[in-house]
Formats: structure tokens, sequence, C-alpha cells
């Protein structure tokens, strides 16, 4: 008993340490990614602005740049917002979310979600978190599989990746923890293998 009280309350420690960390990273991208570009905009519009009646073909060559970098802006945005919760766990889209990060990661990626496996949103994220860091520690073009299904009173999941992850906790695996959830890793032969089910309200 000692001893679980110890492991979960190094877990807890670890997550709020990568929850922090998540935090300097987020802030750091705002700061030097997005404000930077917001500030780059301001500039461009006003010399596009002034160029409208005197030099016409810059104005408009400027604005056409602003647009191209107002659609990678918002995918930054977007890429930030996910990190923060990606919105369509609210929904219950477990499924697309996974499809989308694989697809970010270039991860070949094959979902099977039980019809039983409604979960809300924190625990279906436990789940998308712990796969996430699968697919962002994946080389390049490495299969990953990822189920999920409803078991008696909780959501099971499963993620097979074809790379040696390491058998050591990750912060995703006290995410589960610490939802009161339990989680197993067994990385061997080429392959490692993330499994375990977190309690359903």
């Amino acid at each position: 008993m000692l001893r679980e009280i110890e492991e979960l309350r190094a877990s807890r420690q670890r997550l709020a340490r990568a929850a922090d960390a998540e935090r300097r990273g987020i802030e750091q991208a705002l700061h030097e990614g997005v404000q930077q570009d917001l500030v780059g905009f301001a500039a461009n519009l006003e010399v596009a602005a002034r160029s409208v009646d005197s030099d016409p073909a810059t104005a408009r060559a400027l604005l056409d740049e602003l647009q191209r970098e107002s659609s990678r802006v918002l995918t930054e945005i977007q890429e930030l917002a996910n990190r923060i919760f990606p919105p369509l766990l609210e929904v219950g889209g477990l499924a697309a979310e996974l499809r989308f990060a694989a697809a970010r990661a270039d991860v070949p990626l094959r979902v099977v979600i039980g019809a039983d496996a409604i979960a809300p949103p924190e625990i279906a994220g436990a789940v998308y978190f712990c796969a996430l860091d699968a697919f962002e520690s994946a080389p390049g073009g490495t299969p990953v599989v990822v189920s999920a299904r409803g078991e008696e009173g909780a959501l099971a999941f499963e993620i097979v990746a074809a790379y040696d992850l390491g058998a050591e906790p990750r912060a995703p695996h006290d995410r589960i923890e610490a939802l009161g959830g339990r989680v197993t890793i067994t990385s061997e032969g080429g392959r490692t293998i993330v499994a375990g089910s977190i309690p359903l309200p």
C-alpha cells in the first residue's frame, strides 16, 4: 500500500512538471511565433495602405503575401489550441482527433473505436494525449494502431506502435493514473504496446 501511494505521488509530480513545461512551451510559441507574426502583419498592412494610391502593384503584392501568411498563422493557432485541448473531444470525436494528430505527425494510423467507447472529454483526452505521445515519438511513417472500447464501467484502450518507445512511464500515462486509471507499457521486438483503462463516472 505504501509503495502504491509513493508511485501515485511520483506520478502526480511528473504530471505537474509536464503541465508546467507544456504551458511554458505554449507561452513561448505565442510570444515568439504568433505575436511576432501579428506585429509583421500590422507593419505590412500599414505599408499596403500607404501604397494603394501611389503604388497599387506593391499594395497588391503585399496583400497577396498577407493572405498566404494568414493561412499559415491560422494553422499554427489551431495546433496550439489542440495542444491545450482538442476541440472535437467535446463532441465525442476521439477518432477524428486521433486521425488529425497522426496526419500532422506523418504516422499511418488505424483507429478501432467501439460503439460502446463513450467517455467524457477529460477521459477521451487522456487517451488522446497518450496516443499523441506515441505519434510524436515515432519516426515518420511508422504505423500505429489505436483501439478503445467500453469494458465493465471503464474505457479500455490499446496503442500498438511498430517501434521501441521504451517502458518508462511518461507524462501522458501519468494523466491516466491521475484519473484513477491504470496503464502498462510493453516494449519488445521493435514494438511497443501501451494498454490501460480509465474508470467511467
